[in-house]
């Protein structure tokens, strides 16, 4: 197993890891590779470091090897209501391959709960796609659960939630 750490994102290395996250959803989304950067990215100090929003990294001897975090969920799906509850949506969990399996999601997303439930942050949502290998599974094993599954044939996202007492 390798010896690896969990991390704050700080000011001075802000360009590596949108760079890195940037480079990994255009891997795993190739539809996406000529969109811009999104909003969270292009503006990652404000929404990050100076906003609501939090950011973890892991790093093996100093080298970026995933990431996570969270925003304010943002009531952008209709079929959602979590207008009465302090939400947070879990975004941009990435590891490289060969890091896959050895539990570093896993301690990823407990430490980025951890940092939620300090917040005192009452519910935790995402959306993932039935097309990423693993990735709702994965989530279900975290406490989530499935709360709608969109018709779009292509996308078909499944929007997901937990307590972070819970998770």
């Amino acid at each position: 197993m390798s010896d690896w750490s969990i991390q704050s994102v700080t000011a001075d290395t802000v360009d590596e890891v949108v760079a890195f996250v940037d480079r990994a959803r255009r891997e795993l989304f190739p539809m996406l590779a000529q969109a811009p950067l999104p909003d969270d990215l292009a503006r990652f100090t404000e929404t990050y470091l100076n906003g609501a929003g939090r950011f973890l990294v892991a790093r093996d001897q100093g080298r970026l090897i995933g990431a996570i975090g969270y925003l304010p969920y943002d009531h952008r799906f209709a079929q959602l209501d979590y207008r009465h509850l302090r939400t947070v949506e879990v975004v941009r969990l990435f590891v490289l391959p060969e890091y896959r399996q050895q539990g570093m999601a896993r301690a990823l997303y407990q430490a980025l709960r951890d940092q939620a439930r300090q917040a005192h942050v009452q519910c935790l949502y995402l959306h993932t796609h039935p097309f990423l290998p693993g990735a709702i599974e994965f989530w279900q094993r975290q406490g989530f659960v499935i709360v709608d599954v969109e018709h779009d044939p292509l996308w078909r996202t499944t929007h997901m939630h937990a307590l972070p007492e819970h998770g």
